[in-house]
């Protein structure tokens, strides 16, 4: 039975409302995740990160968090470990994971998006399913998953798409990469109680464990960050709108880093090139994404502040990565000694 560690730092998952706080907070611990699993699952330990709302989440949070991961994952009597964790920013926490940790071992990130005290609360069987992924054997080199709704995607891939919807994990452009199968083969089995009657025991064994995984991730990226850089910043662009906020991060705040979600696929609007090319040229980091959410940026357009003209710029470019995930592998990047490399 393989031994899989569970990491709990909070989020809706964790969460029960309470008269008090007029609302759902966070708390649920792991121990009371544990108290709720089947036993056959896997020899499972619970370990309390934190219990906050990923609202609350500073850089330090996510950094000390993929820190922790890479350390259970370093362990002989660890296979592998599932991270509860609250849905504003699980894919920006599971990513990281994803680059910043170099292990076979499976990284599994789950949650829920009703409060323990709600209606149909989903939070044990998203756990559970997550569990099921890291306990097999298939999840393993497929780098840090997230495990929502019986799906399985790739952490590069996947994002928040609704505001409440149980199906909101998804990945845009590819895909879940499998799909957990939760009501796998059970037993009953008929004995016999005393004065003639009978009565049906249930063993929840999986014999199959029941994780599809259709196909693997073929993009594995390594950064061995010692930090993460804080001074990074995202911008989304519209139509008509100024660069001053450019100007501001450059020149003011002296930002090391700034991610663009620009137009379609790789676009600005031509007075925002002169002050891209001047914050190059200072040493600042400009890293263009899509504001569309699917897709690489990259085109043929000729007209001035299109792909090429970002290109001669000296921008790097994130390869069909959503904004809030290009800032965090710019940050990760920005913590190496050559963070060209890997843009």
């Amino acid at each position: 039975m393989k031994h899989i560690t569970i990491l709990t730092t909070g989020g809706t998952i964790a969460m029960t409302h309470t008269d008090a706080a007029g609302g759902a907070v966070p708390l649920l611990t792991g121990a009371d995740f544990s108290s709720a699993l089947p036993r056959d699952l896997a020899e499972i330990r619970a370990e309390e990160f934190s219990n906050l709302p990923s609202a609350h989440f500073t850089m330090d949070h996510l950094w000390n968090l993929s820190r922790r991961v890479a350390a259970l994952v370093a362990r002989d009597d660890v296979d592998g470990v599932v991270v509860t964790h609250g849905t504003d920013v699980l894919d920006e926490s599971a990513y990281l994971c994803d680059i910043a940790i170099d292990t076979r071992k499976p990284i599994v990130f789950t949650g829920a998006m009703r409060a323990a005290s709600d209606p149909g609360y989903e939070g044990i069987a998203n756990l559970i399913a997550a569990l099921q992924t890291a306990a097999s054997d298939d999840a393993r080199d497929c780098g840090a998953l997230v495990v929502f709704n019986d799906e399985i995607h790739a952490a590069r891939d996947v994002t928040k798409t609704h505001t409440t919807a149980l199906e909101t994990f998804l990945s845009p452009e590819f895909g879940a990469i499998g799909r957990v199968y939760a009501n796998a083969p059970c037993h009953f089995e008929r004995s016999e109680k005393s004065g003639g009657q009978s009565e049906i025991s249930r063993s929840a064994r999986n014999d199959t464990n029941g994780v599809v995984i259709a196909r693997k991730p073929t993009r594995r990226e390594f950064i061995p960050a010692t930090r993460l850089e804080p001074n990074v910043t995202l911008l989304k662009l519209a139509v008509g709108m100024s660069d001053g906020l450019l100007e501001y991060l450059v020149d003011v705040v002296g930002a090391r880093g700034v991610v663009l979600e620009t137009l379609g696929g790789g676009r600005v609007p031509p007075w925002w090139l002169p002050t891209i090319e001047r914050a190059v040229k200072n040493g600042v980091a400009i890293v263009i994404t899509s504001r569309v959410g699917a897709g690489r940026t990259l085109d043929r357009y000729g007209y001035a502040g299109a792909h090429r003209d970002l290109v001669q710029a000296g921008c790097w470019f994130a390869d069909g990565l959503n904004g809030q995930k290009a800032r965090i592998k710019l940050m990760a990047a920005l913590g190496t000694d050559n963070a060209g490399k890997y843009f």
